[in-house]
């Protein structure tokens, strides 16, 4: 396979997941935990796939696995699953205790920053300096004040919410550091399907669209 081929994008490596393992990985719905391991396995059978490497998966299943979808699979009675699909185990304890703190540390830490980024109902504004007393005025005409310089338009982009996305609407996904522009496709319940400037079509939640 060419190196043209290659896949840089954690959520395109992800769908590519999806679409080889689908009885691991899951695309949509409710996730099923992992088997203890699954890295080692995943790095040998995709060893001579050219289209990612061990870097790559291991960021791809990073995210995968902190996920809320996958951290909320993380329950009593659950089984552990391989690539394949097939059972290994039922989780332990101390790992669904873990998982549930994740879980409640990652909501935290979005929550506080959906509060952060809202806008301020009571903001108080700036003090302004005392006024001077009056003068009587000058003989001289006194100059007119100059109007203050308008200020650049700068564009803050926000994360959007699923209630404010359309389909063929354009929006920025985030992608590493820096945003990538796109067209919405299809949304479906939670996921936003979305085809990047670029040509390539990725699933995303609303919580990686920035508006």
């Amino acid at each position: 396979m060419e190196s043209t081929d290659k896949l840089t994008d954690t959520n395109a490596i992800l769908a590519y997941l999806y679409e080889t393992f689908p009885l691991c990985f899951i695309a949509e719905g409710e996730t099923k935990p992992l088997k203890i391991g699954l890295f080692q396995d995943l790095a040998e059978r995709l060893a001579d796939d050219s289209k990612v490497s061990k870097t790559q998966l291991r960021v791809a299943l990073r995210r995968y696995t902190s996920s809320w979808r996958y951290l909320k699979s993380v329950k009593a009675g659950a089984q552990r699953v391989d690539l394949d699909g097939e059972p290994c185990g039922e989780l332990e304890q101390e790992h669904i205790d873990h998982a549930q703190a994740m879980l409640k540390e990652s909501q935290d830490k979005a929550k506080a920053k959906r509060a952060a980024q809202a806008p301020s109902p009571a903001k108080v504004p700036a003090k302004r300096a005392p006024k001077k007393v009056a003068v009587p005025p000058r003989p001289k005409t006194e100059r007119p004040a100059k109007p203050a310089p308008k200020a650049a338009p700068v564009v803050n982009l926000v994360q959007a919410q699923l209630t404010d996305l359309t389909k063929k609407q354009r929006v920025n996904v985030k992608l590493g550091m820096t945003p990538v522009a796109g067209v919405i496709t299809d949304i479906n319940k939670e996921d936003i399907h979305v085809q990047l400037d670029s040509g390539l079509t990725i699933k995303v939640k609303a919580e990686h669209i920035l508006l």
